[in-house]
């Protein structure tokens, strides 16, 4: 089967809960990040809804609370064993605590239930509670646990979570069955370049390299089709990711203007070639400069357009994609 050149986006959305291992929101600067953070996310949501763009919103679940009394309830009786405590979001509560019953840095249920009432924005997971999968210490059954909850919690808001983003692209092949057993049925994968594997504890050179590659051609991109994307194995299926958008910068015209040429020059190429292109960020990324990163999101999607009209380029979310490909293979196997 031919299929389309297809633009992916997902997004890790996270809050504080993202950060809370390097972030201890005790500065003003720190807490005004995630004000704009939240302001930010229904003026993203215009723009993809008026532009028709689909985009996967991998939700941390502990951000459908409503308060500080859920979150307590909800707390499982198995809680991970990392060997780093600074990695556990329990353990960070224990020590600093919440910002107020309804804290707006770690509760955001108002915001998924805008995500789920936009059109074409698919409510992923990004495990319950920011679960770093590869970290020493935590195991299957503590992670099986944390993602049991947050597919719950979607449950009851009326969803079904199909898709999940690990954590720190802390990609885990061993928990791959637990998905598929709580019906995920694609998980972002990292590029097949050497240096975004493994995606956590990576040395300097892959960190220098990973930085440097989102400005300047250091190594070509391997192209990425839907015709190549295994749908076999029994697994959910793997997605991988392309491209990281680093935020605007103030100070650095140069950069800035260099790391959009890329994107656009990768998804031109895309929908040139009839290939995949996935594109992913974090909401709070927009945080520090919102009005320039908004600006330069425009132009992501007036490009995209651009590439709809000119070659057919489509726009699909993580569970579009699976289930094109997954009722294709059952069309082919029925044949």
């Amino acid at each position: 089967m031919t299929y389309p050149g297809v633009f992916c986006i997902s997004l890790d959305f996270e809050l504080h809960w993202g950060c809370f291992e390097r972030m201890n929101l005790q500065t003003e600067a720190e807490l005004r990040y995630f004000q704009n953070t939240r302001e930010l996310i229904p003026k993203k949501l215009n723009m993809f809804a008026d532009g028709g763009i689909h985009v996967t919103w991998a939700t941390v679940g502990m951000l459908f609370l409503q308060n500080k009394e859920e979150w307590e309830r909800r707390k499982p009786a198995i809680l991970p064993t990392f060997d780093n405590p600074q990695v556990s979001a329990y353990e960070w509560i224990a020590k600093y605590g919440f910002n107020g019953s309804e804290d707006p840095y770690h509760f955001a249920p108002s915001l998924v239930d805008l995500i789920m009432a936009t059109p074409h924005q698919e409510l992923a997971t990004h495990t319950y509670a920011h679960y770093f999968c590869l970290e020493a210490g935590q195991t299957r059954e503590q992670f099986r646990v944390d993602m049991e909850i947050a597919c719950q919690l979607a449950k009851e808001r009326g969803t079904t979570l199909k898709s999940l983003v690990f954590p720190r692209n802390q990609f885990n092949q061993d928990y791959l069955s637990v998905c598929r057993d709580l019906g995920i049925s694609s998980v972002r994968s990292s590029p097949d370049i050497w240096y975004w594997s493994p995606a956590t504890h990576s040395s300097f050179m892959k960190k220098f390299f990973r930085a440097g590659d989102a400005y300047i051609k250091f190594q070509p991109i391997k192209p990425v089709y839907l015709k190549d994307i295994n749908v076999d194995q029994g697994l959910p299926l793997l997605l991988p990711s392309t491209r990281l958008y680093r935020p605007w910068m103030p100070g650095e015209p140069l950069k800035n203007k260099l790391k959009l040429r890329r994107i656009l020059n990768e998804m031109t190429d895309a929908a040139r070639n009839q290939a995949y292109y996935h594109l992913w960020w974090h909401p709070h990324n927009f945080g520090n400069n919102p009005k320039e990163c908004l600006q330069e999101l425009e132009q992501i999607i007036a490009h995209f357009h651009k590439l709809h009209k000119t070659y057919g380029f489509q726009s699909m979310h993580m569970q579009d994609i699976s289930e094109l490909l997954l009722s294709s293979a059952k069309t082919t196997v029925r044949a």
